[in-house]
């Protein structure tokens, strides 16, 4: 079920336009505190853009009923994004130990750098994930 280590090195891109809908006060209704943050590209849908990117990536390596799943973030966010920039993402696998897929990841808006760091993923067999999802649940 693992990849194979030819693919470390593998390299991919991705943008984004940012709009009201990516800022802070948009991550969540469920959370209140958000609410009069700066309307600016949200941490937490950073996140999400690299794990994408990430799983963008990985796609044509994939079998049939293969995914991956994020298991570990470890970035920097160290400039703010406004509406109406696009943010662009860079990552690169580094590493393939067993089932674990390590990734240097980068984002840039227009004008900076605006996140560093690396991100993990864990190759899985969807059905089996899912069944033992299923199983928790219903504990």
């Amino acid at each position: 079920m693992a990849l194979d280590q030819s693919v470390i090195g593998l390299k991919h891109k991705a943008s984004l336009r940012v709009d009201e809908s990516l800022t802070v006060p948009h991550v969540s209704d469920r959370f209140k505190s958000f609410q009069g943050m700066p309307p600016v590209f949200a941490t937490a849908f950073l996140v999400g853009f690299i794990e994408a990117t990430c799983i963008e990536a990985l796609k044509p390596w994939l079998d049939p009923g293969q995914a991956t799943v994020g298991t570990y973030i470890d970035v920097s966010h160290v400039a703010a994004t406004p509406v109406g920039m696009t943010v662009a993402a860079e990552v690169q696998l580094i590493a393939v130990e067993g089932r674990s897929l390590r990734f240097h990841v980068s984002v840039r808006d227009e004008r900076d750098l605006i996140c560093d760091g690396e991100h993990q993923r864990a190759l899985i067999d969807q059905a089996r994930f899912e069944a033992r999802v299923k199983g928790k649940a219903g504990s």
